[in-house]
């Protein structure tokens, strides 16, 4: 039968409609500015489009994970740097405040996360410290009935549009991982700077900032969880991040291989299509049984998540294969455009820098081999 039903399918048509009608014709514009602008949040927000799994006590629409899937999915065929700040915004960030917030947390915050009112990002990544998250130096000094937060974060997606960043910091910096702890900091925080917007290579309209707290004091029942348990956290919550970069990674390769293939039909070259050129016909299909084989094994990875499973090894695996899969795809779209796939009127163009993100951020291929690695090395 499948993981999707019907119901799921009707839903993705609509949201594909949403997307066609209100969010297409907006994106060179917000490519150029660098930005999308809060009233994207807003407008995905009045549809129930934003962390849909909340539930409805919290202003969620109280739904499984796979409509989050097929929306992450869907807004990558249209655009890389949208399915990135949907991915975090809904599936990365509310989570945390979901599984760890207080009762008084939850009501104060996960509202604004479905409606849009609250841009979310989350600040683990350091200037000096990456993969390694209990390296991170940023410190949270309980001072009274406050703590002090010290520190600089960067590479945080949604940095200069958020409402609310969970921030990791030190509470114990002895203690190593044990040290950590996550809080809830709300923009106009003094001492919260959003000091600078990263220029990147790609995903151009995903704001990726450079946050600084300089004694940013915050109310001490904007600890999240437990002192102490922020690591433990953060790693519970990373089979889920990096499920959706997959989701992501997946939705925009199988929009390349659709771009390769019309290309293919509607080019020609010694009077016929340049895809009955051998060559072409061969790459094709091997860019199609990628492409299908990571639909089919991240659909059982989504299916095992949703079911609570612990699949941390799979989604490793899926997390690295299917990234760097988008990434081939990518390059052998561009080479069979030709010359029209450098240029920028080209869908292919962007897809092709876009796409390079995914195989770093919520951790690098090399990260997921070596957690891989070691799983097979204790069975």
């Amino acid at each position: 039968m499948g993981l999707y039903t019907e119901e799921h399918e009707i839903f993705r048509r609509t949201f594909r409609k949403f997307m066609e009608n209100e969010i297409k014709p907006h994106l060179d514009e917000w490519e150029k500015q660098a930005i999308v602008p809060r009233w994207f949040f807003k407008k995905m927000g009045e549809q129930g489009y934003l962390a849909p799994w909340i539930d409805e006590k919290y202003g969620g629409v109280g739904v499984t994970f796979e409509y989050s899937a097929i929306i992450l999915k869907e807004i990558s065929k249209y655009d890389v740097g949208l399915g990135t700040i949907i991915g975090v915004h809904s599936d990365i960030v509310p989570p945390y405040i979901a599984h760890y917030g207080t009762e008084e947390q939850k009501e104060k915050w996960l509202e604004g996360a479905c409606t849009g009112d609250i841009v979310y990002a989350i600040a683990m990544t350091e200037p000096n410290t990456g993969s390694d998250v209990q390296a991170i130096s940023a410190t949270a000094v309980k001072k009274g009935n406050s703590y002090v937060i010290n520190g600089t974060k960067t590479f945080i997606s949604n940095g200069i549009n958020a409402g609310l960043v969970v921030v990791a910091a030190k509470t114990d910096p002895k203690a190593g991982h044990k040290g950590i702890s996550l809080f809830v900091v709300e923009d106009g925080t003094p001492g919260f700077i959003k000091s600078r917007k990263l220029d990147k290579v790609g995903i151009h309209n995903n704001d990726t900032a450079e946050l600084v707290f300089e004694d940013c004091e915050i109310p001490a029942e904007n600890l999240l969880g437990e002192e102490g348990k922020g690591f433990y956290y953060l790693m519970k919550g990373l089979q889920q991040e990096r499920l959706t970069v997959a989701l992501s990674a997946q939705g925009a390769a199988e929009r390349m291989l659709d771009e390769a293939i019309q290309y293919a039909k509607s080019r020609k070259a010694f009077g016929q299509p340049i895809g009955n050129l051998q060559f072409n016909n061969f790459r094709l299909a091997d860019m199609a049984t990628e492409v299908t084989l990571g639909s089919v094994f991240l659909e059982k990875c989504l299916e095992d998540h949703v079911a609570g499973k612990d699949v941390v090894t799979e989604i490793s695996m899926a997390k690295y294969w299917v990234c760097e899969m988008a990434n081939r795809i990518a390059y052998q779209s561009m080479q069979l455009h030709g010359g029209y796939g450098y240029m920028e009127e080209y869908p292919i163009a962007r897809y092709f820098r876009d796409i390079r993100g995914h195989s770093i951020f919520a951790g690098t291929s090399e990260i997921m081999k070596l957690i891989i690695g070691r799983k097979l090395m204790q069975d």
